[in-house]
């Protein structure tokens, strides 16, 4: 377990009782949970998979001219990991699945040569196709319509035995990378059941989180957002601080965690483990490798060696995931607010307890109002920027689509950070982490996306909220971005392929948001947007605020649903010391008017600390949480007190041997200076729109 000790070891409340049933319901209803069928067809697939690389080993171990003995002794192993092994996946999900293998049976020749024939020679396997020179060699196939991912892992052991331990890193000796990091995925699902306090809650929690990662658009690691494994690494450290909570209060304080952590500080399940045998693998330190000092939001996974499983995160998707957490954050403070007859409770102390019982505790008495939709409302992708590009690829057959959109889809985050560096961070990407098909066409192709926005540098406090309009006269002049060196870069870079075949093409072209198709949008139908006021007024009409962050709904009173896209922006750039200025000042309003209001009535939430606090993590520890009643505070300042020493101290498993100033003066974002308020006005001219082919 992590050396850190539980911020809370309080139970449910009858309240959290019936949140968690609430909850339960609607992930039922959602169709998260397989059927009884369909759970026997994954085990009897499991089995006889099983039973093919037992026979295939004793195959390649005859083969190569071993004795009888030797041949009736060979055996290899299925093992599984990822959201099976976890226990969270869903109807139609892919199973994770590792080979186990002896040292003779070796992976170019005999696993994807002589097991990849056996495969195929099967009615019941489809789609079968090899990636052996991914970062993790892999064989993927459907075996009875289920979907498998096939990895192998070749041991230095001559027999494998059938009650083999992945878990000991004995296992690790005398293996190649390729065998160390296929055997990884086992190895850290393992450890992360062992180091959660309570198996069932946590998976009632992860299967919850994935699914909202999914709804709100941030589940995919090649895109540059998180994966199963960090949402796994993530939840459990949330079960790890409140071990005795029930996942409809862990769902809440996950939101309310992350909201202010700051990253880059890392998230860890346990210490990080050197290796006690010695072996020589690369592990995640950055008092020792530089470019891990510049990992973003380093999740580190808890088996040896341990290692950054979220590298792939960038400036982008991090302000994006920020601008989520806080959301969810707001919306569950709702909920667990929403008691009628509830009394606020004060027990937390400070700013954060008197603002809780502004915004009514969760331990009053009274009816539970839960309102868990609101929580998983799909994000509106295509409705939450005005500028867009289009990546248009596509191929002259299915086979040759297949691994051109596998290729290409890897580079897209590259094409992120290019835009990223290329315009000094003030232009960032929201890459859709679904591919679109165009119904009129017939041949092999997909379309991605990628929202565009400009992100503004801190404006003064006293005309943060005012509504000037860029190019104003708050305004610095406009600036344009021309990024087709940036896309002609990105090009070079898809055009590398190694495996291009004629016919394998790929368009980029900048849209408005008027521009874009209709078959983009749900059922087909592009919405009718709602007109704005007029210019410098820095008010919208009711229901046309479009937020990124809340999916196409303006969340909030007064700051959500009159804050113009611009002071957003500009507020997400507070630095960490503005940041912290803005909550500090925010919450001595936000106490003033709490106790001018008899410490009654609807959550205080003023605009800065909405953005200030929540967007970047600063020193938002303000107040304390309690327990109880206490715990209903919704106002944006009311972070717990201990959810906040953790984020602000830094304290989390091994940090205590792992100074945050380190990781604080290598980030770039934490050394932000002010720069003139960009217009964004994109050239995209000739350049742009060109087509990646060979002759």
């Amino acid at each position: 377990m992590a050396s850190v000790n539980p911020i809370s070891l309080a139970g449910p409340s009858p309240q959290d009782v019936q949140r968690t049933k609430e909850l339960e319901k609607f992930l039922l209803d959602a169709g998260l949970y397989e059927s009884q069928e369909e759970a026997i067809v994954r085990e009897e697939v499991l089995g006889r998979l099983d039973e093919l690389v037992k026979a295939w080993v004793k195959s390649v171990s005859r083969r190569k001219g071993f004795n009888d003995q030797f041949v009736a002794d060979a055996n290899a192993k299925i093992f599984t990991f990822g959201s099976y092994r976890l226990g969270v996946h869903g109807p139609g999900a892919d199973i994770d699945t590792l080979c186990v293998g002896p040292r003779h049976a070796t992976r170019e020749e005999d696993f994807f040569g002589e097991l990849h024939d056996m495969l195929a020679q099967l009615p019941e396997v489809e789609e079968l196709h090899s990636v052996p020179d991914a970062h993790v060699p892999v064989m993927k196939f459907k075996f009875r319509g289920i979907s498998i991912d096939l990895l192998y892992a070749q041991l230095s052991q001559t027999v494998v035995p059938e009650d083999l331990d992945l878990s000991e890193e004995s296992i690790l000796q005398n293996v190649d990378e390729w065998t160390q990091r296929s055997l990884n995925g086992c190895r850290v699902t393992d450890q992360i059941l062992k180091l959660v306090p309570n198996i069932e809650t946590f998976r009632l929690t992860l299967r919850c989180m994935k699914h909202w990662a999914k709804k709100r658009g941030v589940y995919s690691n090649v895109s540059g957002f998180l994966g199963g494994v960090n949402w796994a690494i993530l939840a459990g450290r949330v079960c790890q601080l409140y071990p005795n909570a029930s996942p409809s209060m862990l769902v809440t304080r996950f939101f309310r965690f992350y909201n202010i952590w700051q990253w880059p500080l890392p998230i860890m399940l346990c210490k990080i483990d050197d290796g006690a045998m010695g072996f020589n693998f690369p592990i995640w330190d950055p008092r020792r490798n530089p470019r891990d000092a510049l990992h973003l939001m380093p999740i580190i996974t808890p088996a040896y060696p341990c290692m950054n499983s979220s590298y792939n995160v960038s400036e982008s998707t991090l302000r994006v995931m920020k601008d989520e957490f806080r959301r969810g954050k707001e919306i569950c403070d709702r909920i667990e607010g929403a008691v009628s007859g509830g009394g606020g409770g004060a027990a937390g102390g400070g700013v954060g307890g008197a603002v809780g019982g502004a915004g009514g505790g969760a331990g009053g008495a009274g009816e539970v109002r839960t309102e868990w939709a609101e929580l998983f409302e799909p994000f509106a992708f295509f409705e939450a920027y005005n500028h867009y590009l289009q990546i248009d690829i596509s191929a002259a057959s299915d086979a040759d689509m297949l691994k051109w959109k596998g290729w290409v889809e890897s580079r897209l985050r590259t094409l992120v950070t290019r835009i990223e560096r290329h315009t000094d961070g003030l232009l960032q990407c929201h890459p859709h982490v679904c591919d679109i098909h165009d119904p009129t066409r017939t041949y092999p192709h997909c379309l991605f996306y990628m929202g565009l926005q400009r992100r503004a540098p801190p404006a003064p406090a006293a005309t943060a909220g005012n509504g000037t309009e860029e190019g104003g006269a708050g305004g610095a002049g406009a600036r344009e971005f021309d990024i087709r060196y940036t896309v002609d870069d990105f090009k070079s870079t898809v055009e590398s392929f190694q495996m291009w075949r004629e016919g394998m093409g790929i368009d980029v072209v900048y849209l408005k948001r008027k521009q874009l198709p209709a078959f983009a949008f749900p059922g087909g139908v592009k919405p009718r947007r709602v007109s704005r006021v007029g210019k410098g007024s820095g008010k919208k009409e009711k229901g046309a605020g479009v937020s990124p962050a809340g999916g196409g709904k303006v969340l909030g009173k007064r700051g959500a649903e009159e804050g113009r896209e611009e002071q957003s922006e500009a507020k997400r750039a507070l630095t960490p010391a503005a940041a912290a200025a803005a909550v500090s000042a925010s919450a001595a309003a936000a106490a003033a008017a709490v106790a001018a209001a008899g410490g009654g009535g609807s959550p205080v939430s003023p605009v800065l600390v909405t953005v200030g606090a929540g967007g970047d993590g600063g020193a938002a520890g303000v107040g304390g949480e309690g327990n109880g009643g206490a715990e209903g505070g919704a106002a944006k300042a009311a972070v717990g007190g201990a959810e906040a020493g953790h984020a602000a101290a830094g304290v989390n498993g091994s940090l205590d041997e792992l100074e945050p100033g380190l990781l604080a003066s290598a980030h770039p974002s934490m050394r932000q200076e002010a720069r003139p308020r960009p217009t964004l006005k994109l050239s995209f001219a000739s350049g742009l729109a060109g087509r990646v082919g060979r002759t």
